[in-house]
């Protein structure tokens, strides 16, 4: 996906880049392939793939959610910033904070913030479970999104205690996302949740399989949860 095609696309889908919009897009993957060299941020460094498989895909979520009001999104495990600095850029009245577990990340997201003027991000160094406790962000969220960093059943325990009650929590999922799904029935209803929908779609030019999973917060998780760091991924709510 060129630039050019980059932005065909997202007008067909009613999504316009201003010049501004276009030459942030551009800074952040100058960023991206210069910090990558210092540090793992991505395996894709390729210009067209970055622009399909981290920008594009990133912005999929705008596809499914409304994004026309200034909601307050928390991701969880954002790595290079992906879906939220995309999802950002394209809605620059939305409030974005994420939490990661590398400060590295968290030194290059801030740098990135600063460089392409993106006003109300913040950022966490955390581990999700500590993050989740604390009253400050526990239930604060319109929608907390993670995207493809661990199975629904973990990604459940991590995101749902965050999001407010009637707030979303969506998942971005490649392959298996049915399957996942079916394991965390029993996560998500314990958690507060309840799952409205599930959107699937191909990234386009190569096809691949792609599923937005949205799950409706109808309760308030209760306190025990998230459980103490790294519990969540050895013995998943299953």
């Amino acid at each position: 996906m060129n630039t050019d095609q980059f932005q065909s696309m997202l007008n067909e889908k009613e999504i316009t880049l201003s010049p501004q919009q276009v030459n942030q897009f551009q800074r952040y993957y100058e960023l991206l392939v210069e910090w990558n060299n210092k540090m793992n941020l991505t395996a894709i460094t390729e210009k067209e793939e970055v622009y399909l498989k981290h920008f594009y895909d990133s912005i999929t979520a705008a596809l499914y959610l409304d994004f026309s009001k200034p909601l307050h999104i928390c991701d969880v495990g954002a790595g290079a910033g992906f879906p939220s600095i995309p999802l950002k850029i394209c809605f620059p009245y939305i409030e974005v904070s994420i939490v990661d577990s590398l400060n590295k990340r968290i030194t290059f997201l801030e740098t990135l913030a600063g460089q392409l003027e993106l006003n109300g991000t913040h950022f966490y160094h955390d581990r999700a479970e500590t993050f989740g406790k604390k009253s400050e962000h526990r239930e604060r969220y319109d929608l907390v999104t993670a995207r493809a960093v661990a199975r629904m059943s973990v990604l459940s325990e991590l995101c749902l205690p965050l999001v407010k009650e009637d707030g979303l929590f969506v998942a971005m999922k490649a392959a298996n996302a049915s399957e996942e799904l079916t394991a965390s029935q029993k996560a998500i209803q314990v958690l507060g949740g309840k799952v409205e929908e599930t959107h699937s779609f191909t990234l386009p030019f190569e096809e691949s399989e792609r599923n937005i999973i949205t799950i409706r917060k109808v309760k308030p998780t209760p306190n025990k949860y998230p459980r103490k760091p790294g519990t969540p991924n050895k013995l998943p709510l299953e």
